[in-house]
């Protein structure tokens, strides 16, 4: 006896087909399904940028001389930085930011290259507009960088002498550090806690709203043969969005993928189950549709915000980092990276998963008990 033989004779086959028939007459929840990836994607890949580029920059150039224009250009090859325009006086500077027509402000003293000539220290000062910490701190760096290149330079020209210290960047991994390249893969783990708790947890509550899953509890289907069917085609929904993510951020965004398909999607199992525990256990807290969407939504925060999806875990308070070792995102986005980007095996990556495994089995565990006492 064939497999799919054996499967359409168990109790779990009806109600398997029994869901598959109701998600293909809920047109819109499908047209969510099988939308929203490819919706999120796009958002999250070109609105997300925690690379700030390009800023607003005025100059307040007092020196006039062949080295501050040399200065200027050196700071605007860095790309941080975009000329706009030049200001004649401090009045001017302050409006220009005031006013948001520049974010960042190059100010070069009278006694610039004159200071160079004589051998001493020359001064010049970057105004930034610190109100955004990112943007400010890509000027800072920025601004930095151009001074040590331009210091090198001057002593090389006039002094004949090579810088003292020679430090060589090799980035890894991301060598362009385009920010796609980390938030994208993240977009797979955001997805499926959407799906996987949001849409669980309001289709179990939409039953019970109706009265038809107390009729189905009646029939000779066992609780896990209705568990299965109610489960299973939103496993299979979070697989067809995550082929969606990876193809879509490989096309549109280039985003690498080094490592093995077959061990993501293994790995990818316990947290679907984990994500669908928490949203079977959100059908057993929520009364209705309403408080199962405030449930999950108040549930997806923490997950966007202390997971490491956009923030750093590392530069968190210690307190939300812990937090953040309760979330299932934590471990599942660091097996994406790992193996995406990284192209590393489940031998660098068996402690986030036994993690993730650990948590999936307690919370689905005590979903599957609060559920079977609630239906009772």
């Amino acid at each position: 006896m064939s497999l799919i033989t054996r499967l359409r004779e168990s109790r779990f086959w009806p109600m398997l087909w029994k869901e598959f028939i109701q998600m293909r007459r809920d047109r819109l929840t499908l047209g969510l399904l099988t939308g929203l990836p490819a919706i999120q994607l796009i958002l999250f890949g070109y609105a997300i940028q925690t690379d700030v580029r390009h800023l607003k920059t005025v100059v307040l150039d007092e020196s006039r001389t062949a080295e501050s224009r040399a200065l200027v250009s050196v700071m605007i090859n860095t790309g941080n930085f975009d000329l706009v325009g030049a200001v004649a006086d401090r009045t001017a500077l302050r409006n220009a930011i005031e006013s948001g027509a520049a974010s960042a402000a190059l100010v070069i003293p009278p006694d610039y290259e004159r200071n160079i000539k004589r051998g001493r220290t020359a001064e010049a000062q970057i105004i930034v507009d610190a109100a955004d910490p990112q943007s400010s701190g890509s000027a800072i760096s920025g601004a930095q960088l151009a001074a040590l290149a331009r210091g090198a330079t001057i002593i090389a020209e006039h002094y004949r002498a090579p810088p003292p210290i020679d430090m060589r960047v090799r980035p890894w991994y991301n060598p362009e550090q385009r920010s796609a390249v980390f938030i994208v893969p993240g977009v797979i783990g955001i997805l499926l806690t959407i799906t996987m708790t949001l849409i669980t947890s309001t289709a179990i509550v939409r039953e019970r709203e109706r009265g038809t899953l107390e009729q189905l509890i009646v029939t000779p289907i066992g609780k896990p043969s209705l568990m299965l069917g109610k489960l299973v085609p939103f496993m299979l929904v979070g697989f067809v969005q995550m082929t969606v993510v990876l193809v879509l951020g490989k096309l549109i965004f280039r985003i690498p993928t080094i490592g093995s398909f077959a061990l993501l999607y293994v790995l990818t199992v316990p947290f679907i189950v984990a994500s669908l525990g928490v949203g079977l256990l959100i059908s057993t807290i929520a009364r209705n549709q309403v408080q199962a969407m405030q449930v999950s939504f108040f549930f997806m925060l923490p997950n966007i915000l202390l997971s490491g999806y956009i923030f750093p875990r590392v530069a968190m308070p210690v307190p939300a980092q812990w937090i953040g070792l309760l979330l299932p995102l934590t471990y599942y986005l660091t097996i994406l990276r790992g193996i995406l980007l990284k192209g590393i095996g489940i031998e660098q990556l068996w402690r986030p998963t036994l993690a993730l495994t650990a948590f999936a089995a307690l919370i689905f565990a005590i979903s599957v008990r609060r559920f079977s006492k609630t239906i009772e």
